[in-house]
């Protein structure tokens, strides 16, 4: 199931928060070789973790991760505007577009676990009336995103290869939410009842400018 949690509420889910940050370590620091942040824990953080971030992760049986996204307001401190500025034209400040960050995935996850992620990202643009979500990701999630249904608009890329990265927006669309679901195997109604459970109110619908 998918649960939506912010940062200050995630250790009410111990087990939950413990295999997600280690999932973090496996995948940014041994697989892809990351220069970042590992505890005597196991666990991956950086200074974004204390930020108060809303978290959408999936939760397999037994309350463990599967698979994880982390969003911040680009109103306030974002990674792509502390670190990756040269990738975009302009500066992206605005409560309406939402950086997504630390797309993990655990290492036995199945391949719906991305899609459902994804769905996320699309569910909080239609809850809280994002115009965008805003993300930096490297040359191996564009074979993913385009799998999902998903794919990103860029902004601005550097490097080459596998070590190329960009950064991109995402609008929302009521089609890619079809194909995303597809991808991901749910219903729209127990997306919605996921995210329901998770905030105490169901998802309104998208206000039209």
């Amino acid at each position: 199931m998918l649960r939506y949690v912010y940062g200050d509420a995630l250790g009410a889910y111990p087990t939950l928060q413990e295999t997600m940050h280690r999932d973090r370590a496996v995948q940014f620091r041994d697989r892809l070789k990351w220069d970042v942040s590992v505890d005597a824990r196991g666990w991956e953080q950086d200074e974004y973790d204390s930020l108060n971030p809303l978290y959408v992760i999936w939760e397999e049986p037994g309350g463990v991760h599967g698979g994880s996204m982390r969003f911040l307001p680009t109103s306030g401190r974002t990674m792509v505007n502390d670190h990756f500025s040269h990738l975009s034209p302009e500066r992206i400040e605005s409560p309406f577009i939402w950086e997504c960050t630390r797309f993990c995935l655990a290492p036995d996850a199945s391949p719906r676990v991305a899609g459902a992620l994804m769905l996320a990202g699309g569910e909080l643009m239609r809850a809280f009336q994002l115009t965008h979500l805003l993300g930096v990701f490297d040359a191996r999630m564009i074979r993913i995103y385009n799998m999902i249904g998903a794919a990103p608009e860029v902004l601005g890329s550097a490097g080459e290869g596998r070590d190329r990265i960009s950064v991109g927006l995402w609008a929302y669309s009521e089609t890619d939410r079809e194909k995303v679901l597809r991808r991901a195997g749910l219903s729209s109604e127990i997306s919605e009842a996921w995210f329901a459970r998770s905030f105490g109110q169901p998802i309104r619908p998208q206000k039209v400018a």
